[in-house]
């Protein structure tokens, strides 16, 4: 056969295949490829290949962290910084059948996150590496496919050089992994770029702009349709274009949709289009493609700080890490969801991706809920931060790296600003072109840098400040919308990334001292607290006096005999009073003031939102998470979770807090936090305390009251009328067992969860405050434990298990449903207490 009869027939099949499409169905499909691995941990000679016999292993559906599994222990190399959990590697193995619909496609798979140094193979043969842990990544699989038998996929894990990480990172494929079936002619990866060049509420203006592969081996002509549907499925707009794609190339589709009367995406009404892309070939549909967006504007003001469509907003955000506590570093969209319900609930409006891409749930929930969202690339470039950390692999990856986050990203409405780096070590660094190491001038020149004009740039710029400038300018390459900002830890104007001048921002970590310098050192640029606070709490654990402020862990040489005392004899707990931070943080309270009585910071991401694993500042172990978040690993707020949402919301609020379980006598700091009222009174066993209003400038009134037994009531007013009232009474001993889930129909999905919080009460139903009893867990019906926590930052309990002791009076069970219809019965039980059951049902 000569080769023009051989092209003549293959395009015969070509549009014949395509010609059974009539447009009126999908032609593509894509499918959740997370069941019925099989997993090892440890490495395994040959585990890559056909022939290897898998069948000892053991089977599990992904997403899927090995390490979160493990026991506590000191002796594991991520030490407690990464967690204290183990490492390794492991093997992942999935067989699967070529189906008839992949027959003249294309395949692909997309891996959301493997952490980290991922290989890939399809029957044998090395598909590519990925040494980043957080970065999103496709391969093709069409030319190893076997039509007729088994295909074989198998995964790599490396994780075993620690530490890694400065946190805990997690091991394994713990994201979603999808397979995609695709004609030869579709949309590329991530291959839209939605932006609004003219937004008003009378009309706005859209441009899509589409990435074509043709993978056919001739050219086409191909038609591009874009639709604009409303949220409930409406048909707004369209336009349609032709275009020429060469034979194994790609081109782009520039297109302009006019928008009547738009819906303005913001933060209390987050609303969201979609944009239907639909391609064809001599009229017939090749591929279809969804991209989620929103029309809204923004701007950052070096005098007035951050405006979102025009109006002014205070950024009231917190970082956050991304794993889920009991669940590790599994990206499971509920128990993401669940968190940012918390955040919201708390008048939180924004958050910091820390400090790494982030799961894409993470980004389509906030979307959908309303988030301003400061999405994060690098934690270091060159300079290492943990022995086997990133460094390692920046100089072949990072350009890479950089691009598939942006690419992936930059259609969702919740961002507004890329961070190219956090506290990058390169700030400081002196080294100039004449002291250059040789990774760092090849980088140079590699970046479009010659010989001379290095010379020149060098004349005033630092190495440091060329990489920022060459980092924030690839960035607005791929996206010139929003500005780019990294977070830095040195406020000198001399900071090597200050200095390039490239960046649109000015980010602060802490320095809160050096706020009123900013308009000073950077004239004309708009400025974010990127991270602040570092306040140290623990749940339900009250240091008194109240007034007496703790900085730990404890620095330098000058600390007095009572500061050493009451730090080596906390027992691994920091005050639920807002009373102990960091050496370079400052109490909530400070800067919250700041941020409120300066129009110039746009807004601040507090350190942090949660609790999370790894970081036990300020202990060692036995202590394994951290103690910085506002809301515990569990999910339970800590008190000063009601100081913000009595400044940050317009709920009624009024939080009284401790618990009135004393030694009798014993003179006891009650705090509040309320709104909406002048004043509040107190009152113990009905007598008055005084009445205190909060001075400006101050979140919280306080007592001091000699503790007896019976019941605190506090009573807030406004002009003479009660408000709200609360009252907490003295709790008796342990008697029975509340379950309190926070769902109670879920999904029958496999991966739906519910959350349910435990409490030990007395025989008035008053929580136990100090209850520590240990609670088992009995399940039956559609569901299993996909973990336990209580909150502690210390307890040595494994997360996987049927049991948990509680943590001043509380701790969380979480049901994750099978996969199948119907119902499951929780049981918790405790020696000497009543026992509670509850139903689930899943549908």
């Amino acid at each position: 056969m000569n080769r023009t009869t051989l092209v003549l027939l293959l395009n015969v099949f070509f549009f014949a295949f395509y010609s059974c499409d009539t447009g009126k169905k999908e032609v593509k499909s894509t499918t959740d490829f997370t069941s019925d691995w099989r997993f090892w941990l440890g490495d395994v000679k040959d585990a890559e290949t056909v022939e290897f016999d898998d069948s000892s292993w053991r089977v599990l559906n992904l997403p899927h962290d090995w390490s979160i599994e493990g026991d506590f222990d000191a002796a594991h190399p991520s030490g407690a910084g990464g967690g204290a959990l183990p490492g390794g590697i492991g093997w992942y193995r999935k067989s699967f059948l070529m189906s008839r619909d992949m027959k003249g496609k294309k395949v692909f798979i997309d891996f959301d996150g493997v952490y980290m140094n991922s290989e890939v193979y399809l029957n044998g043969v090395l598909l590519g590496k990925r040494p980043n842990g957080y970065i999103s990544f496709r391969y093709d699989l069409t030319p190893y496919l076997k039509q007729n038998g088994t295909n074989i996929l198998a995964v790599k894990v490396d994780n075993n050089e620690q530490p890694n990480s400065r946190w805990y990172s997690g091991s394994g494929i713990y994201r979603d992994v999808r397979l995609q079936v695709l004609n030869p002619v579709h949309v590329d990866l991530w291959g839209t770029y939605i932006t609004t060049p003219e937004v008003s509420t009378s009309r706005a203006l859209m441009d899509v702009q589409t990435t074509i592969k043709n993978d056919w081996e001739k050219n086409v002509e191909v038609e591009v349709t874009s639709i604009v549907h409303d949220r409930d499925g409406k048909e707004i707009c369209k336009e349609v274009e032709n275009i020429q794609v060469q034979l194994s190339d790609t081109a782009i589709c520039t297109q302009r949709l006019t928008l009547d009367r738009p819906h303005i995406w913001s933060l209390d009404k987050p609303y969201l289009y979609q944009v239907k892309t639909e391609l064809r070939v001599n009229g017939n549909l090749t591929d279809t493609y969804y991209t989620t967006t929103g029309i809204r504007t923004f701007r950052f003001d070096a005098h007035k700080g951050f405006f979102l469509n025009d109006q002014p907003i205070k950024i009231n955000g917190v970082c956050m890490h991304h794993d889920l506590g009991c669940l590790g570093s599994v990206a499971n969209t509920r128990a993401i969801e669940r968190q940012l319900e918390i955040l919201k609930e708390m008048g939180c409006n924004g958050i910091r991706c820390s400090h790494n891409p982030p799961a894409p749930e993470l980004l389509d929930l906030c979307d959908r809920m309303g988030f301003i969202v400061m999405d994060e690339t690098f934690d270091m470039w060159y300079k290492s931060k943990t022995k086997y950390d990133y460094s390692r692999y920046f100089n072949e990856w990072h350009e890479r790296d950089l691009d598939d986050l942006i690419l992936r990203d930059r259609n969702h409405p919740s961002i507004f600003m890329w961070s190219i780096g956090n506290e990058v070590l390169e700030q400081w660094t002196h080294a100039d072109r004449d002291t250059l190491s040789v990774e760092q001038a090849n980088f140079i020149l590699n970046f479009g840098f010659g010989k001379e004009q290095l010379a020149k740039e060098g004349e005033s710029m630092s190495v440091n400040s060329l990489l920022c400038k060459k980092l924030a300018d690839r960035t607005r390459l791929l996206d010139a919308t929003r500005p780019v900002i990294a977070a830095c830890h040195e406020p000198s104007p001399n900071n090597h990334l200050f200095r390039s001048n490239s960046l649109d921002i000015i980010g602060y970590n802490y320095h809160h001292q050096n706020y009123a310098d900013v308009p000073m050192n950077f004239p004309g640029k708009p400025f974010l607290a990127t991270e602040t606070v570092s306040g140290l709490m623990t749940r339900g654990y009250y240091r008194m006096p109240s007034d007496q402020k703790y900085i730990w862990p404890l620095k330098g040489g000058n600390v007095s005999k009572k500061e050493r005392e009451a730090y080596e004899n906390a027992n691994y707990l920091c005050s639920s009073y807002d009373n102990c931070h960091v050496p370079w943080g400052t109490y909530h309270e400070n800067s919250l003031r700041m941020m409120q009585m300066n129009d110039f910071i746009s807004g601040q991401y507090i350190w942090t939102g949660f609790d999370y694993l790894g970081e036990p500042t300020p202990f060692g172990f036995p202590a394994r998470s951290s103690y910085f978040g506002i809301i515990d690993l569990a999910g339970f707020p800590k008190d000063v979770y009601y100081m913000y949402q009595s400044e940050w919301t317009d709920k009624t609020v009024l939080h009284l807090f401790p618990h009135w379980n004393w030694a009798e006598g014993q003179e006891i700091d009650m705090w509040a936090y309320y709104n909406q009222a002048d004043e509040v009174e107190l009152f113990v066993n009905g007598k008055s305390q005084g009445v205190k209003r909060k001075a400006d400038g101050e979140y919280h009134v306080a007592w001091r009251v000699k503790y007896e037994p019976g019941k605190v009531k506090i009573v807030s007013r406004k002009a003479g009328k009660t408000v709200m009232e609360k009252e907490v009474r003295t709790a008796g001993e342990p008697t029975r067992i509340r379950l309190i889930p926070d769902r109670t129909q879920l999904c029958a999905d496999g991966k739906d969860l519910s959350f349910i919080t435990v409490e030990v009460l007395d025989k008035e139903g008053n929580l136990c405050p100090n209850a520590d009893n240990l609670v088992q867990f009995d399940v039956e019906g559609n569901c299993f434990i996909a973990g336990v926590d209580n909150g502690s930052p210390f307890s040595m309990e494994r997360f996987k298990d049927n049991k948990r002791k509680a943590f001043y009076g509380k701790c969380l069970v979480v049901l994750q449903n099978d996969g199948k219809v119907g119902t499951c019965t929780l049981k918790a039980m405790s020696e000497g207490l009543e026992s509670a059951t509850i139903t689930i049902n899943f549908q």
